[in-house]
This record gives structure tokens, sequence and C-alpha cells, in this order.
């Protein structure tokens, strides 16, 4: 199995999180007993990924302290510069080739995202690979169904159609970045020009996921995690 370069997000601001982020970045909010941000770790590190790098920006000195004595480097971030900035200023501490991206703000059951998408990845006919799931099979009703998925796992998007959403694990090759005039940018335009040249697949996840993206979602990743949801 390729040996990957991981990027976590971990810089975001928490808003959707308030009030429980006032005091404390979401990544470090507790889930079944643990911040969220080394639930994402131990998947990397089950993936064997390296390096690893997190980047960080609201309340980034509580992260660092917490990731102090780790082998992580720190992409710090004094203007937020969303999902593709983020990456592209990350990328010196990444070093070339296929990325692997994982967003801090979710749990999983079942086998490991990151391995799984490794073991799936093409990179003669992929310039991206997104974990995915139905939306409805997610635990929380408010995840979109972003894209529509073909026979042969392409994706394209949804358009307001019931679709697959993205769970925030994926494989991107990094050179659109560059093709990206603004310096604060969504990985969705990464995405769409992937989308035009037939290039962006999705994988199915086989087991359970859940966003902790609001204070609600903290109780159904716990039940999710004991395996009652």
């Amino acid at each position: 199995m390729t040996r990957f370069a991981l990027m976590l997000f971990a810089a975001g601001k928490g808003t959707r999180m308030q009030p429980l982020t006032h005091l404390l970045p979401k990544p470090l909010i507790p889930v079944a007993g643990r911040p969220l941000i080394d639930h994402a770790l131990n998947l990397a590190r089950q993936a064997d990924c390296a390096p690893i790098v997190v980047n960080t920006h609201y309340r980034a000195d509580q992260i660092a302290a917490h990731l102090a004595g780790q082998d992580i480097h720190l992409s710090h971030e004094p203007i937020l510069l969303e999902t593709g900035g983020g990456l592209r200023a990350a990328l010196p501490l990444l070093g070339p080739g296929p990325v692997m991206l994982l967003n801090s703000d979710a749990v999983w059951t079942g086998p490991n995202p990151l391995i799984a998408l490794a073991e799936a990845w093409e990179p003669g006919r992929m310039d991206g690979l997104l974990m995915t799931l139905p939306a409805a099979e997610t635990p929380d009703f408010h995840i979109p169904g972003d894209f529509l998925t073909d026979a042969d796992g392409r994706l394209t998007r949804a358009m307001g159609h019931k679709g697959d959403a993205y769970l925030g694990a994926q494989i991107l090759k990094p050179e659109d970045l560059h093709e990206i005039p603004e310096d604060i940018f969504s990985l969705n335009k990464v995405w769409d020009r992937m989308i035009c040249r037939g290039r962006l697949f999705g994988l199915r996840h086989q087991g359970r996921w859940c966003d902790v993206g609001r204070p609600a979602g903290i109780a159904l990743a716990e039940d999710v995690l004991r395996g009652s949801a």
C-alpha cells in the first residue's frame, strides 16, 4: 500500500459548536472520552501516514500544546484560508505527490477510511478520490447529498438530486491548487475542475460515520461509536 502524506484540517472557528467552542477549539472537544483530533490521528497512524500536517488558526496555542512531542507538523494560518487555500499553504510541509486529507470533526466505525482510500487509489485515472455515503444513511439529516456516483465510481454534482455525501476523507493530486488565482478558496473549486475532466471519483464507506459539527452531534457520534445508531 502506498504511503501518503496527510493533511488534517483543524483551523476552523467551530461557530456551529458554540457555546462549546467559546473557550476550546472544536478539535479538542471530547467525544467518547477522547478529543476529536485524537480520533482522527488514530486513523492516520493506523494508515501509516507520514508526514502528518495539522493546520491551525482558532485557539492554535491549545492545539499546539495538545500535539506537543508528537511527530506532527503545524501549518498555522493567521488568516483562515479555507480548505483549498489551507492545503496549498501546507504543501511545502506535505511534499510532492498525491496527499490524503481528513477533517478532524467526525468519527468513523468499520474499515479505516484512509486505508480503504489508499487501496482503491488509481492514479492513472483519478485526480481525486472522495469517501462518501448516501446522504440518507448518515445519522444527521442536515448532511446534504453533494454528488451523484456512476457505475464506475465517477462523481458529478448532485444539483438538487438526492445523492452521496462527502464524509471528509479523500486523496487528492495537488496540481489544480496552483491554477486557482485566489488566496482563500474552497476545495470545491478543485473538485469542479476534476469533474470537468471526468477524474473525480467516490468510494463508499463500508461502516458508520457521524459529523460532529454541532453540539447535538456529540451524542449522535457517541451512539455510532457504541454501535447503537
